[in-house]
């Protein structure tokens, strides 16, 4: 099993415009990768979350306003009528005093400080044998450390000593460990995607190969034999031996905006989480890889503003209705040269999202979805022929969640007989066992909770490791579990976020674990859980918390008239007085299968929600109907009409709220980003009686702008239901606007295109609408880079202060 470390730092890891402005945690709707690093980049800001399925909607269109309800057993009841949980590290039952000596936060303590953003691990990865650890130090060197005693340590690659300096950005070791492919200077692209200079270091003679002449290519990997790595340049697969250096296409026609041959188009890298297209069969001898032609895709256009004339980028983006790239799958065979188209049916108007060989090198998976991501099959390939067989088929009342962000939602075992998906076909996330023919042998996980994430298999033992909500929502635990079902247990003994990473003998257990007030703190456990070695508790960065004043983050739990509860926190001021009246501010996201009610750590948005609070502000944010971490019916109440219940709900919030005796009701305001921008949009026009103020970072404004696959999944097709779309654009609510409105995009998002905000702004300027409206040159849809996140957080907290 090959082993492999991206350590492109955030801004490659959280996604980047077309001109290498790294976004932060946005992008795609829907998914979010929480990596932290020891360079500087802007801390996460939980502006974009992930995704998920959605197979039932609901029809009742009335929600009344809500009344508080007794929070799980673990919970304490605090001034007002909600029903608490405390946030501060799950244990503090009262709400922190505003104490004299102690600091309010400021935004440059956030956002340009970075007083907040904890120390990382770059960048951890286990060895073959299970006993040992690598990581990149602080000098840009690669140690190996032992487990059982960190002090036994070896430096196996000092970029010093080598002919070629490299400034080491990530590292991959060869299966046999003998090797290691180095990253350097990496270019980013989009969310995933990047360019970087590579090389390869043999660990025994310490000679250092240049990859392609040391130009930029992508996704460069090893052959499972290390004898030679593969990349691609110019939309093209090339392969290069490493003993000769002599460079072979595999693939010719690659052509940009036209043809893409082992990586994939701007669509299927958004939204189902693949940028790399190409892969090694078990015993090297062939390479299996995804073709795009987006020949018929339309192109997306924006200007980079700077020079004497802007430069214009052109991009296909298939927006919703329009037409997709058509993909093919093949196999090239490198020792004879042939290449072999694989069966994946007559419809070319489908996706691919995901390929993959089995432990059987003759035998190749592809994944295959219809448009409308209801049905999903599993196909065989036989590398030789390309002749296909379904194995799998799953069908969905709304559409099949696949679980990018998480991996792969199927994992082979090294005994090519049984294979574990993850499936909601019960109405929660859960894994099953199947036998290589598609029999299912037995659902492994049960019970009204979801699993995240399959995390490892050891099939020596019998025995799943996952991670999953059964703890609460708002809960990340690890569990393992025997492969029958039987003898679950608990690994982690904190509550909050955990995270685990297991070693190939699965002995071992990488921890990283954060709650609301806790930083990361990253451990060595065994396979119980354990802890044997602290890696970095961020010890010092919790003392200094102490020095501000922090409000407590208190969990309380909203009932709607559908008969669902809403999970929500609520901060309020270090000094709160229940006796006064205090402005409301609420903070959304609201998409479909994302959540903002959770207990981890945050170094951005929650600091700033801290310094609100210290400004005489309680924020308070819940997630709506159509948020995830609670089954698919709770998901999928959604489908179709993308917009309405998740308005609703933060409408009766806002009615909630103005009821309790310590809420100013006439000043509720609302903020959000890319969907959180769209929900705060909606909030202030069909919301207008019971929002005072609302800010739109990023928003759609109009889903016939936004991209085919997300947009589908969730609306099908403007053709097939209009009203859909019609009835939950906010560019189309412009007339109802009575507050205050904020609009803020960046004018390079290749995301959110800036035509939604572009076209907002028509529509309210011919409804005669005020409203105030600012745009940053050349960012994408993380609007960072230098002061860039500063200046829009204090532009946000000004227009605050003035509007609410």
């Amino acid at each position: 099993m090959k082993k492999t470390i991206s350590v492109l730092a955030v801004s490659v890891l959280l996604g980047a415009s077309v001109y290498g402005q790294s976004a932060v945690q946005t992008g795609q709707d829907m998914q979010q990768e929480n990596k932290t690093s020891s360079t500087p980049p802007p801390p996460v800001n939980q502006t974009e979350e992930s995704p998920s399925p959605a197979s039932q909607q609901r029809r009742n269109n009335n929600t009344s306003p809500a009344v508080p309800i007794a929070a799980p057993a673990a919970t304490t009841t605090t001034t007002g009528t909600i029903a608490t949980e405390p946030g501060r590290d799950n244990a503090n039952n009262t709400n922190p005093r505003k104490v004299s000596g102690k600091k309010d936060i400021t935004n440059e303590d956030i956002w340009s400080k970075w007083i907040f953003r904890p120390k990382g691990i770059d960048e951890l990865n286990f060895t073959n044998d299970g006993e040992h650890y690598t990581k990149i130090t602080e000098k840009g060197l690669i140690v190996k450390y032992a487990i059982a005693n960190a002090k036994d340590s070896v430096v196996i690659f000092d970029p010093s000593a080598t002919s070629t300096f490299v400034a080491l950005e990530g590292y991959t070791f060869s299966d046999d460990e003998q090797y290691i492919l180095l990253s350097s200077d990496p270019q980013p692209i989009y969310r995933h995607s990047f360019s970087a200079k590579y090389y390869v270091y043999a660990v025994a003679t310490k000679k250092l190969t240049e990859v392609n002449g040391g130009k930029q290519v992508r996704y460069t990997t090893f052959s499972p034999k290390a004898d030679k790595v593969a990349f691609i340049e110019d939309n093209n697969i090339k392969v290069q031996n490493l003993a000769t250096g002599a460079i072979t296409a595999v693939t010719t026609d690659g052509e940009f905006n036209k043809i893409i041959n082992g990586a994939t188009d701007w669509v299927y890298e958004e939204e189902f989480a693949i940028d790399k297209g190409f892969f090694w069969s078990p015993d090297g001898s062939k390479i299996a890889y995804l073709r795009f032609d987006e020949s018929g895709v339309r192109e997306y256009s924006f200007d980079n503003y700077g020079p004497l004339y802007p430069e214009a980028y052109k991009y296909k983006y298939p927006k919703a209705g329009e037409d997709n790239s058509i993909v093919t799958v093949s196999i090239a065979d490198l020792a004879t040269g042939e290449t072999t188209a694989v069966e994946i049916g007559k419809n070319t108007d489908q996706y691919i999202p995901r390929i993959a060989w089995t432990a059987d090198p003759s035998k190749l998976l592809v994944v295959r979805m219809n448009r409308t991501q209801n049905q999903l099959d599993m196909l065989f390939a036989d590398a030789s022929t390309g002749k296909t067989n379904i194995v799998y088929t799953e069908n969905s009342n709304a559409y099949i969640d696949i679980h990018e962000g998480e991996g792969n939602f199927f994992t082979f075992l090294k005994d090519n007989k049984r294979f574990v998906i993850s499936s909601e076909k019960d109405g929660y996330n859960h894994l099953y066992l199947y036998d290589i023919s598609g029999k299912l042998i037995n659902q492994i996980t049960k019970g009204k909770w979801d699993v995240i994430a399959l995390q490892g298999i050891d099939e020596k033992n019998g025995v799943v490791y996952y991670t999953s909500h059964e703890e609460g929502a708002m809960y990340t635990s690890v569990y393992s579990v025997k492969l029958d079902g039987t003898k679950k247990a608990k690994l982690n003994s904190q509550r909050g976020k955990n995270d685990p990473r297991f070693t190939p003998t699965f002995k071992y257990m990488f921890n990283t674990y954060s709650s609301n007030f806790t930083p990361p703190v990253y451990t060595i456990n065994d396979n119980k859980g354990k802890q044997l070695q602290v890696l970095e508790d961020n010890a010092l960065l919790k003392k200094k918390l102490d020095e501000y004043n922090l409000g407590t983050k208190e969990y309380f739990k909203m009932p709607i008239e559908t008969g669902d509860s809403l999970n929500g926190w609520m901060i309020k001021p270090a000094d709160f007085d229940p006796n006064k009246r205090y402005p409301v501010l609420m903070y959304v996201y609201g998409g479909p299968g994302s959540q903002t009610v959770t207990d981890e750590y945050n170094p951005g948005w929650f600091f700033w929600h801290q310094m609100m609070a210290s400004k005489g502000y309680i924020v308070v944010s819940v997630d709506n109907r159509g948020t995830g971490a609670r089954g698919a019916a709770f998901k999928n109440a959604t489908y179709l009409n993308l917009g309405q219940y998740e308005t609703e709900d933060q409408i009766s919030v806002a009615k909630y709220l103005g009821k309790l005796p310590y809420v100013d009701r006439n000043r509720i305001g609302i903020h959000g980003w890319s969907f959180g921008g769209y929900m705060s949009s909606l909030c202030i026009t069909k919301g207008a009686d019971y929002f005072k103020t609302a800010i739109a970072v990023a928003p759609v404004t109009n889903w016939k702008y936004y991209d085919s696959i997300y947009t589908e999944r969730f609306l099908d097709s403007p053709k097939k239901n209009n009203k859909g779309y019609e009835d939950n654009s906010p560019i189309n609510f412009v007339n109802k606007l009575k507050g205050n409105y904020l609009l803020i995009h960046g004018t390079a998002d290749d995301n959110v295109h800036f035509q939604n905000s572009i076209d907002m702004v028509d529509a309210l300027v011919k409804a005669n609408k005020q409203f105030e409206q600012f745009f940053y040159p050349n960012k994408n849809h993380g609007i960072y880079g230098g002061n860039t996140r500063l200046h829009l957080y204090t532009k946000l907290t000004n227009f605050l202060l003035e509007k609410l």
